[in-house]
């Protein structure tokens, strides 16, 4: 009997729904403290998960959840990198 394969769910950090996590967008801090986008859902390091929604970025920057979630400041480039991700869905 096959069943069905679960998909891993995580939830965003701007409205904090729960979506699958191949639908959102990870954001990555690696070892050595850098923060990129991460598309594979794949690289080591601690990730934060944002819909692909510019409304629930703009959430996320006002309510700081992306500092919250790395407890560390965000460089304003991984921002305008978000936003233009967003622009390109």
């Amino acid at each position: 009997m096959a069943g069905v394969k679960k998909q891993p769910q995580r939830a965003c950090i701007g409205c904090g729904q729960m979506r699958e996590k191949r639908e959102l967008i990870r954001v990555l801090r690696t070892p050595e403290g850098e923060f990129t986008l991460d598309r594979t859902g794949r690289k080591n390091g601690r990730g934060a998960y944002l819909c692909r929604n510019p409304e629930c970025l703009e959430k996320a920057i006002k309510n700081h959840s992306l500092e919250r979630s790395f407890k560390k400041e965000i460089p304003p480039e991984v921002y305008s990198a978000l936003r233009e991700e967003l622009l390109q869905t």
